[in-house]
């Protein structure tokens, strides 16, 4: 038993979205530079839910996913994912079918995510070890990449956003829920992120207002093509 819950816990940290898929490679492109962010980074994460049973009984979860319009046979990456409280629950709404793509900068969240899948057995989810400008996802892959409550922990959000782009399916959407605070108080103001989002090559598609999830949920598409680094114009905090 030990030997067959070490080898599940190995293929999920090794395994890519799905079968098939290219492997994202180690080594990151040399694409730089990038714009630095004009604005403080939340480096603590914050301590708002203590138990996923409070998030719950706000019906968070369910709301997040409804608006977000996550559906049975969908691909999603969960961005930051933590603990894994929306990987757990993105795939049970995808399905058999669908797949989920759980990806964490911290190794040991990532393995302490993997085992969590490997003993509840869900078949349907990956594990994937990021970096934090670069959540190195497989191209052309997601309907959905979730972003909760992680955005304004991104140090580097051009470059992210940048690398992030290619992961999406032509109608995916990146769909990110957070705080309207400022960043450093664990939220992002909704005009940064529209405006970060936008120097990257991404449209608004919708806002929510989202108070069990502590703020908002805004929805972005991909549009045109993707800007050269260089060309990408930093947006800038009044002061």
């Amino acid at each position: 038993m030990r030997l067959a819950a070490a080898l599940a816990i190995a293929a999920l940290l090794l395994a890519g979205c799905e079968p098939g898929q290219p492997r994202v490679p180690d080594d990151q492109d040399k694409a730089g530079p990038f714009p630095a962010a004009d604005r403080p980074v939340a480096h603590i994460i914050s301590s708002r839910w203590s138990t996923e049973e409070a998030r719950d009984r706000l019906n968070e979860a369910s709301e997040v996913m409804n608006k977000a319009g996550l559906k049975a046979g969908m691909t999603v990456a969960d961005i930051g994912a933590g603990e894994g409280y929306y990987t757990i629950r993105a795939a049970a709404r995808v399905g058999k079918e669908g797949r989920v793509l759980a990806e964490d900068i911290v190794a040991g969240v990532r393995d302490a995510l993997a085992e969590r899948v490997a003993r509840e057995r869900l078949d349907n989810v990956s594990v994937r070890l990021g970096l934090p400008a670069n959540p190195r996802l497989p191209d052309a892959s997601f309907d959905r990449v979730l972003m909760v409550h992680m955005y304004h922990e991104i140090e580097q959000p051009y470059e992210f956003l940048w690398r992030m782009r290619p992961s999406l399916k032509p109608d995916g959407l990146v769909v990110v829920v957070d705080a309207n605070r400022p960043t450093q108080n664990h939220g992002t103001p909704p005009g940064l992120l529209r405006c970060e989002m936008a120097a990257v090559g991404y449209s608004q598609v919708g806002m929510y207002d989202m108070p069990s999830a502590g703020g908002y949920l805004a929805t972005f598409r991909a549009v045109g093509p993707r800007p050269e680094p260089k060309a990408i114009k930093p947006c800038h905090l009044p002061h």
